[in-house]
């Protein structure tokens, strides 16, 4: 069931449960995927019939071991197309999401094999998501959302989600990206001694190393 509609489904279940552990409902893939929820009942159901899901009515959407084969492979796709977009041609962080959503579902095998040995086989994107290599395989350090972080837990910025361009913006002219450290502080985080004041919605969408 090769299909972009299909694999979008697939990656949006794999990415939910990376940095947390819930799995997702239909009703937050709908709003995920900005999409009428009968319309994802309608593709959960052939998903389902596909072996990609599984999934009962008004329960989670999981991956089988095929759909999640198939959402690694499109996650690596994505992934690595991002990692190229920022350094071979200057994109920022915030305007790659996009672009890779079209070149994901057109760019060979062969190309995608050589764009990873161009870049030196990275292992993670722009925004800190790991980038699976050709096997499946994803290697990925402990974390905590700074939400959750307690005062006093000093950590390096792993992952920034990157659904909200204005936000990574915002975060980017603080001079706070992918690798930066961080103390949370009662009162918020502190970046080399000095105290940040960040953006509103920061806390539920970077992840510092564990």
């Amino acid at each position: 069931m090769a299909s972009p509609a299909a694999d979008d489904y697939l990656k949006t279940v794999y990415s939910h449960t990376e940095w947390q552990d819930a799995p997702i409902t239909p009703s937050q893939l709908a709003a995920k995927l900005g999409i009428a929820p009968s319309s994802v009942t309608e593709m959960v159901k052939k998903l389902a019939s596909a072996g990609l899901v599984s999934h009962v009515p008004y329960g989670a959407v999981k991956l089988t071991d095929a759909g999640e084969r198939r959402a690694l492979e499109m996650l690596r796709r994505h992934r690595l197309i991002e990692t190229w977009l920022v350094r071979e041609f200057g994109y920022a962080w915030d305007e790659v999401h996009d672009e890779a959503e079209v070149l994901e579902h057109t760019i060979s095998d062969r190309l995608l094999e050589g764009i990873d040995e161009r870049l030196g086989r990275p292992r993670f994107d722009p925004h800190g998501d790991a980038i699976p290599d050709a096997a499946g395989h994803v290697i990925r350090e402990p974390f905590v959302l700074l939400a959750d972080a307690a005062p006093g837990h000093a950590g390096r910025v792993l992952r920034v989600d990157d659904r909200d361009p204005e936000l990574l913006r915002a975060l980017e002219a603080l001079g706070i990206d992918v690798a930066s450290e961080l103390v949370v502080t009662a009162a918020g985080v502190e970046r080399g001694g000095r105290t940040v004041a960040l953006p509103e919605g920061s806390a539920g969408v970077i992840w510092l190393s564990a």
